[in-house]
């Protein structure tokens, strides 16, 4: 009789690093899905459908403006999502460092004057989560030598 003797061997997961661009598309991807979520549970707080129902979210009346804006503001991350994948590198960095720095204030808003702290709370700590990652992405963006 033969002694055999089993080995295995462990190999490691090939793991190419992902382009800039389908970080950015990723991330903003991330970032209006979680945006859009926020907003939707929102309907969940008690009175929040009763508010709207009487015309008002949060303080502001609802009003063509407050829809378009709210548009606008949804829009953004959407057009980020095709703008990260196709615009040339130099200018997909710098809107991309533009926008998601103009997106911060717009997400810690969320919080000012909530009732549901945890809530808005957690809801902004991930965008800005997100939002730090793109900024980190799009300013670390590898340079090739001319």
């Amino acid at each position: 009789m033969s002694a055999t003797t089993k080995t295995t061997t462990t190999t490691e997961l090939h793991d190419p690093p992902a382009p800039v661009r389908a970080k950015l598309t990723a991330a903003w991807t991330s970032y209006m899905f979680f945006y859009i979520y926020v907003d939707y549970l929102h309907l969940y707080i008690p009175g929040a459908v009763d508010d709207i129902l009487a015309g008002v979210v949060f303080e502001f009346d609802i009003s063509q403006t407050f829809v378009v804006s709210s548009l606008v503001i949804v829009g953004i991350p959407a057009l980020m999502i095709l703008l990260s994948m196709a615009l040339p590198a130099r200018a997909n960095r710098t809107l991309n460092l533009v926008v998601a720095s103009l997106c911060i204030p717009i997400a810690a808003f969320n919080v000012l004057g909530a009732s549901w702290v945890y809530f808005y709370g957690l809801g902004v700590v991930v965008e800005v989560a997100i939002l730090v990652y793109i900024l980190r992405s799009a300013w670390t963006w590898p340079r090739t030598v001319a």
